[in-house]
């Protein structure tokens, strides 16, 4: 395969898992907070339905995505209406990854936050922050090594989704022809040499991301 197709492919893949992981950070910390800080009936449920798209099926992830986003589901008078075709775009690729990559998130941000001594943010609020200005200037940056971590695996998690993103995208080149999916096209279509080529990009890809990851929580870690 051409050089042009494989920056095609990756520049998409890039885009997906960076739209599906900007989807995410906002109510993966609200979630991740509120797991860390409140105790209420049913927490073990609720942790439990968050953690569901890390243990079930991806293809079962994306039929109930399918079933969801597509014209015939609960959403599609409203896609009709603004006349929007969800389903097998770019758009439905993110919405999957973000979906397989959330549970990642926000349970980091769980352990991000349970480690923060609630004590500092009352200090805060006792010199006159606002709960919100405790939480932006004390609380979140003491815990932004976590909430930065979690957000690097979902978004490398986004960018090896297959499953999900198969059943809901599907593989149209051009489209939603992701790195994963890229790979399994071409080994369906005997093209290996392609195939290789899309591993080698995914690989250094996901490689550069959890070592920016782990270089950087380690220069946090000193500098504490």
């Amino acid at each position: 395969m051409s050089a042009a197709e494989i920056a095609e492919i990756t520049g998409l893949t890039l885009r997906v898992g960076a739209v599906a992981t900007a989807a995410i950070l906002l109510p993966g910390v609200a979630t991740g907070l509120l797991l860390a800080r409140r105790s209420f009936r049913g927490k073990a449920l609720v942790q439990a339905l968050i953690a569901l798209p890390m243990v079930l099926p991806p293809v079962a992830v994306g039929l109930a995505l399918l079933l969801l986003l597509g014209r015939r589901g609960p959403l599609g008078p409203l896609w009709s209406a603004l006349g929007i075709e969800l389903v097998f775009s770019w758009w439905a690729a993110a919405i999957a990854a973000a979906v397989v990559g959330f549970p990642l998130l926000a349970r980091a941000c769980e352990q991000a936050f349970a480690a923060v001594d609630p004590g500092y943010e009352r200090l805060a609020r006792t010199l006159g922050l606002s709960p919100l200005r405790a939480f932006l200037r004390v609380t979140l940056p003491l815990a932004s090594r976590g909430v930065i971590y979690g957000a690097l695996l979902a978004f490398t998690r986004a960018l090896g989704e297959f499953g999900a993103t198969a059943l809901v995208a599907g593989i149209l080149p051009g489209r939603t022809e992701t790195l994963a999916l890229g790979i399994y096209a071409r080994v369906q279509l005997g093209e290996d040499a392609g195939a290789l080529a899309l591993c080698a990009v995914s690989f250094a890809i996901a490689l550069a991301s959890m070592l920016i990851a782990e270089t950087w929580l380690r220069s946090s870690e000193a500098g504490r």
